[in-house]
């Protein structure tokens, strides 16, 4: 049984990760890394919601399911961020028990430098960057292959990824973020390790677990290309979203109030560690404006926009999938 605020029997729970969203500079070397390099798919082009000169790029698994999206504001010409108390220490991808191998390899072959392999929480990890500096991760996990991958990019289904496996918060305390997990969004603490400490959603697995790191409080991040915006948490429908939000405000967090974006609403606010966290729902994903066959071929954008399409279209720097023809030279 599983506790809120004030001793409530908690009936509504978050089950782990929706997405994660970053910051990048350069947009088509982006596209070519998490789609080339990781084979992610690129499940929706779009624009920031908030600033629609911008690129909002989607990548996850073949249907962009609720933990596999990692996500993009890309932005040419964006200074270099710096990771630090505050933010999202690193993101970590599942991938099958035995392909670590495999993936070094490739890391390898496409230039990207990584860690020495280590264990964590009993399991092979192994750390890298993307080609803005953001830190990321492969687990080998026992359970990814009960997660959908996408065989279009690439990497063989055998080793592909299979989803966001946690991330690793960095804090200079642990004890108010914990609260705010375990108390709002039904998370429950499973394990510690050295000056990490492991919170679990649901039955717990890749997708559904965050890591609390303490490092030294003088150490603060910095926003920019490199970084980690925010992290969403999965609530499955619209009413799981209010009652998440109310546990929330109930905590003396002040969340915004529901917002459209399409695939998903959502709310945000911000944890007493200074992490930007969201809110996300489910429904009703990314075949909301196109057919699966073709996610992410087309640039969509919300309908307050359309009207604006070629001025937009005309603003934003052209972007291609890896192998394909660019629109210029086609």
């Amino acid at each position: 049984m599983t506790f809120g605020t004030e001793g409530e029997i908690m009936t509504t729970t978050s089950a782990g990760i929706h997405h994660v969203t970053a910051i990048a500079s350069d947009p088509q070397r982006n596209l070519d890394f998490y789609a080339g390099t990781l084979g992610l798919r690129l499940v929706k082009r779009t624009v920031n919601f908030d600033d629609p000169q911008t690129y909002h790029l989607y990548f996850g698994d073949d249907a962009g399911s609720p933990g596999s999206i990692l996500t993009f504001f890309p932005w040419p010409g964006a200074r270099r961020g710096r990771t630090g108390v505050g933010q999202t220490g690193a993101t970590a991808f599942a991938v099958p028990e035995g392909s670590l191998g495999w993936w070094i390899a490739r890391l390898v072959s496409h230039g990207v430098e990584h860690d020495a392999p280590t264990r964590r929480f009993g399991q092979p990890v192994v750390a890298f960057r993307d080609p803005d500096g953001l830190p990321l991760e492969l687990v080998a996990d026992p359970r990814a292959g009960e997660r959908g991958t996408w065989d279009g990019g690439g990497v063989p289904a055998q080793h592909a990824i299979r989803g966001v496996h946690s991330v690793t918060l960095w804090l200079a305390r642990t004890d108010a973020t914990a609260r705010v997990l375990t108390e709002a969004l039904g998370f429950a603490h499973v394990a510690d390790e050295g000056d990490r400490s492991r919170y679990a959603a649901g039955g717990g697995g890749p997708g559904a677990l965050v890591d609390l790191r303490v490092v030294d409080a003088g150490l603060r991040g910095a926003g920019g290309a490199g970084t980690v915006h925010h992290v969403a948490w999965r609530a499955a429908t619209d009413a799981d979203e209010v009652a998440l939000s109310r546990r929330v405000s109930a905590m003396g967090l002040q969340p915004t109030p529901v917002i459209d974006r399409n695939y998903f609403n959502s709310v945000y606010f911000r944890e007493p560690g200074g992490v930007l966290f969201e809110i996300a729902t489910d429904p009703p994903g990314f075949t909301a404006d196109e057919p699966a066959e073709s996610l992410g071929e087309a640039l969509k954008l919300p309908p307050q926009y359309e009207p604006r399409r070629a001025q937009i279209e005309a603003v934003l720097p052209p972007i291609h999938l890896p192998g394909a023809v660019p629109a210029k030279e086609a």
